[in-house]
């Protein structure tokens, strides 16, 4: 009866009501997202469950797992875990780009105990601060062979652990190197470690849907990542709302591009298939980053017969550029999130390839996604609709007094997948929690500006910080500005995002200098790239200004300094094919390019190439 109850129709918005006139509690879902794979090897045991390529020029050469196949690694590893110490309230932290092992080390952290994954592009400096919050002795890494930057700082915050376990690349064969010496550490190779460990079952117990099952990074509005706790059951919650899904079937093969370390790529990607005994596809350990991979990207959806995926809106700008090579009429749509689809993004690429662009909102907080939308049913401006079992309210910012339908304000959440809370402190009886200022009776403020209609469907009105979106990274300006401060000749600084081709946003900085003094802005880059707490932060120009803009109130303006990136970006982009202009305009930055008539089609094309809001005014 369960197992009925597990699928309702949902291809439409108007089927939220009827699905959720029956209690998520009455559906069946496993307990946790160990119960989730046991379930998947126990219904599909020999489907492929992934395909992990090598990289993009090997997409023919994958390395593959069956479901059942899966599960015996992921029985070995977690095995392995509980002899190196590991039980249910310990964190497991990982740190390599996507590979084969990958996946199961990561489902096997969730089992043995905690997971905490981690980038290893933050700085050395914030991971160890995340490594003492978590708690974790044990870390996961890359090894060498696989990314020798990673393994360096492996290697740099050994100080903090007990054991690394090395990751090799996908397909690697035949012995490997021997790994060095890591004074106080044992170290070697996860794989070959875990050779001898039982694979049948897990030797302790398995995890309740309350306990913990991962610990997720996040920038948040503030420069040091917290640590947002995750429970099995909101990720199961989560992933089940995502694979309910009616547009996508058992046959349906998902590509996953982005890093493990993003809930997308857990939730939407690894845990999600899982329900219906999907194959999914991961790309090379660059994931969307690696540029070869738009050149095959065609030929890899033919190949695999790819029915959707999920990436950010410049990868759709980027595919929007690439020759259809290939056969592509198994890829029913595409799922873009994590920075606002800019319209020319969306036409272009739907005209390119016939694929509709379907938008989502979510955040690490809500475990990840909240908001979908539907095939066939476009609704400008719109991000989705609530997805089921999900409240949404919107409220006054200053009040908390609930606005009504179609008002705007801050965007809240409740349900089963709204987080515990950040983690503030681990000790002996476990990780302790808080809200962070964002939890209230079961409702998240989740600090974005949006309205909500009597339907459910969402419209985002921006984001009450100033946050970059740098290829989906979250980077707090903050952070910029507090490094730049530090020199002895900025009064000022202001920080914000400059539109980018490749990565949507890249972080800018804007200051003001001590009258008489006479610094060089690239000395000005130089200083800032030695002192951000992250290579990702590190501003691509820093520009200086007799004054930084102000509000009426005289709080910094930091939508103009956005405009003055855009126009600067757009204009070198152009070449001198048009006139470039950035205005503000209820709120948002739009460039506006004059042009000749006979440039107009140039113009577009450059536009296009960027994910800003954009119009061309043809001279006369």
């Amino acid at each position: 009866m369960t197992e009925d109850l597990m699928w309702p129709r949902y291809a439409e918005p108007a089927d939220l009501d009827a699905i959720e006139s029956v209690p998520l509690e009455a559906r069946g879902l496993p307990d946790s997202t160990y119960a989730l794979l046991a379930r998947a090897a126990r219904l599909w045991p020999q489907r492929t469950a992934t395909s992990v390529l090598p990289d993009a020029t090997r997409w023919r050469e994958p390395a593959t797992r069956t479901f059942a196949g899966l599960l015996a690694d992921v029985h070995r590893y977690a095995n392995l875990l509980r002899e190196l110490g590991v039980r249910r309230g310990d964190a497991v932290a990982l740190m390599s780009p996507n590979c084969d092992d990958l996946v199961p080390a990561t489902l096997a952290a969730q089992l043995a105990g905690i997971a905490a994954p981690l980038n290893g592009a933050l700085s050395v400096s914030h991971l160890t601060a995340l490594l003492r919050r978590s708690g974790a002795r044990i870390l996961i890494t890359a090894g060498p062979e696989l990314a020798p930057t990673v393994w360096d700082t492996a290697r740099a915050l050994a100080g903090q652990l007990d054991t690394l376990l090395v990751l090799r690349p996908t397909g690697a064969t035949g012995a490997p190197p021997p790994l060095p010496d890591v004074a106080g550490v044992r170290v070697a190779h996860l794989h070959d470690l875990a050779a001898d460990s039982y694979p049948d079952t897990f030797t302790g117990a398995p995890p309740r849907s309350s306990d913990l099952a991962a610990l997720f990074h996040t920038g948040g509005t503030t420069g040091a990542p917290k640590l947002a706790a995750h429970t099995h059951a909101n990720e199961i919650a989560d992933a089940w709302t995502v694979a309910a899904n009616s547009s996508v079937d058992a046959d349906s093969v998902i590509f996953a591009g982005l890093p493990l370390f993003h809930v997308n790529a857990l939730v939407v990607t690894l845990l999600a298939p899982l329900f219906k005994g999907q194959q999914t596809v991961w790309a090379g350990p660059l994931g969307y980053r690696e540029p070869e991979l738009y050149g095959q990207f065609w030929k890899i959806v033919e190949h695999y017969q790819i029915a959707t995926m999920s990436a950010v809106p410049t990868v759709y700008a980027a595919l929007t550029r690439v020759p259809l090579d290939a056969d592509i009429r198994a890829l029913r749509f595409a799922i873009v999130g994590a920075s606002p689809l800019p319209a020319a993004v969306r036409e272009s690429f739907q005209a390119h390839t016939g694929v509709e662009l379907l938008e989502g909102y979510g955040l690490t907080e809500a475990t990840c996604a909240s908001v979908r939308g539907f095939p066939g049913t476009p609704r400008p401006g719109v991000v989705g609709q609530r997805m089921p079992y999900q409240r949404l309210k919107v409220v006054d910012p200053r009040t908390g007094r609930e606005l009504a339908h179609g008002e705007t304000g801050v965007l809240a959440i409740s349900g089963p997948t709204v987080f515990p809370g950040y983690v503030v402190g681990c000790d002996e009886r476990g990780h302790a929690l808080d809200g962070g200022g964002r939890l209230a009776d079961g409702w998240l403020n989740t600090g974005d500006l949006a309205a909500v209609d009597e339907d459910g469907f969402v419209r985002l009105a921006g984001r009450t910080k100033d946050l970059i979106i740098r290829g989906g990274h979250n980077i707090d300006p903050a952070v910029i500005e507090d490094a730049l401060l530090a020199h002895p000749a900025v009064t000022a600084a202001g920080a914000v995002g400059r539109p980018d081709e490749h990565a949507g946003e890249v972080p800018v900085a804007y200051v003001t200098l001590t009258p008489g003094t006479a610094v060089d802005e690239d000395e000005l880059m130089a200083f800032a790239a030695d002192r951000v707490t992250e290579r990702a932060a590190a501003p691509k120009s820093v520009t200086v200004l007799d004054t930084l803009p102000v509000t009426a109130v005289g709080k910094p303006y930091k939508l103009a300094l956005r405009a003055d990136a855009t126009r600067r970006v757009i204009r070198e982009a152009l070449a001198g094919t048009g006139e470039a202009h950035a205005v503000v305009e209820d709120g948002t930055v739009v460039a506006v390019v004059s042009t000749s008539a006979a440039n107009t089609d140039l113009v577009k094309a450059v536009l296009d190439r960027f994910a800003v809001p954009a119009r061309v005014e043809v001279r006369p």
